[in-house]
């Protein structure tokens, strides 16, 4: 294992999409168990979902008295120095990007914004971090994504694997931070550490996923699509396990060490965050369609052979996803383990209860007098 080389505790550390879901739940775990931690909450807001989710997860945060948010688009250069130049974060978690495999088809602009031009002015305001002598950015670790692999046919997926070969953009963008990251540990010794997620789900999670998707379709009695004909498999990876994974990685920064040449070894390391245990997706419906029943967002006797359709691969998609968490396990002896069942579970409870508050303010909000 490695040892821990970054406190914690009295750091300044900025969170950008801090109004995302993995972005809004690390906020959350740093602010309750570092008090004297500063968190800087950064994110824009936008609308490719539902925002009233979005508003609700800052809302929590803001319950925190060393959480504050900053409104704001990395993909601005001069909001991105300004902001370094502000606070100088000793840590700096870069979550904020354009998610979503298929809207990368239908809108690729937005993710060469976000992912590409977003990530680049983050890395420039960590490289002048240092300027003057300034101490600066101890670590920077960033959000990559299980897509990377493509279509590899050999799993599960290893950080060892070349990932030449991405099959959407948003996947392509994703690799070219690892690269672009690479190249700034190299070449500005900026200690850095990319995570690549695997189908991350939980309460008050992206509604552009298929569990949410889902529960939202079924329950207006609108059909749900079966992709590849349910012959899929997805390493579903509950956001408990994924934040407790960036906490630990978060107190390692690679080693800053000087080669041969005199120049410096990138400090440079790559992380898989995933549960390991694919899940075929019709056994995942199975469960997600218990579990909603159970929550009390379906009736007993919901005919869900009615509302299910199997249906082609779609574009981008890829038949498996499968994480190898050696590196993580042997690194900071922490391996994911939460269940799909423990999870879906938890978001069904959690739907029920959101959606339920929302349905009473809008019937309150429609009262006149």
């Amino acid at each position: 294992m490695v040892k821990y080389n970054i406190e914690l505790a009295k750091q300044k550390i900025l969170v950008t999409g801090a109004a995302g879901f993995i972005g809004a739940n690390l906020a959350k775990r740093i602010c309750a168990e570092f008090h004297d931690t500063k968190v800087i909450g950064v994110d824009n807001l936008n609308d490719y979902y539902d925002v009233n989710i979005k508003e609700y997860r800052l809302r929590e945060l803001r319950n925190f008295p060393n959480f504050e948010f900053v409104k704001g688009n990395i993909s601005d250069q001069e909001f991105v120095s300004r902001l370094f130049e502000k606070y100088k974060p000793g840590i700096v978690v870069n979550l904020a990007a354009q998610a979503g495999v298929r809207y990368s088809i239908q809108n690729p602009s937005v993710y060469i914004e976000s992912n590409i031009i977003g990530f680049y002015n983050v890395l420039e305001a960590c490289r002048h971090s240092y300027d003057n002598g300034e101490k600066g950015v101890e670590h920077l670790v960033y959000a990559s994504s299980s897509s990377v692999y493509g279509e590899s046919e050999k799993v599960p997926y290893s950080t060892e694997d070349k990932v030449d070969h991405p099959v959407s953009l948003y996947a392509a963008t994703k690799k070219s931070n690892e690269l672009m990251a690479h190249a700034y540990a190299k070449l500005y010794n900026i200690p850095s550490t990319g995570l690549r997620f695997f189908t991350v789900y939980g309460p008050a999670g992206r509604p552009d996923m298929a569990y949410f998707k889902f529960t939202d379709k079924l329950k207006n009695r609108e059909k749900i699509q079966i992709f590849n004909y349910g012959n899929c498999k997805r390493d579903f990876t509950y956001i408990d396990d994924i934040v407790e994974g960036v906490l630990r990685v978060m107190q390692y920064a690679p080693e800053r060490a000087v080669g041969t040449d005199g120049l410096p070894l990138p400090p440079y390391k790559i992380y898989n965050i995933g549960n390991s245990h694919p899940e075929q997706l019709l056994e995942f419906v199975d469960i997600l369609q218990q579990e909603l029943i159970s929550a009390g967002v379906l009736p007993k006797d919901y005919d869900f052979d009615h509302y299910k359709e199997l249906v082609a691969m779609q574009p981008g998609d890829v038949p498996v996803t499968y994480a190898d968490t050696t590196a993580l396990e042997e690194d900071f002896g922490f391996r994911p383990n939460t269940s799909l069942r423990e999870g879906i579970r938890n978001f069904a409870q959690w739907y029920a209860q959101f959606y339920q508050q929302r349905t009473v303010s809008q019937d309150n909000a429609d009262v006149s007098i």
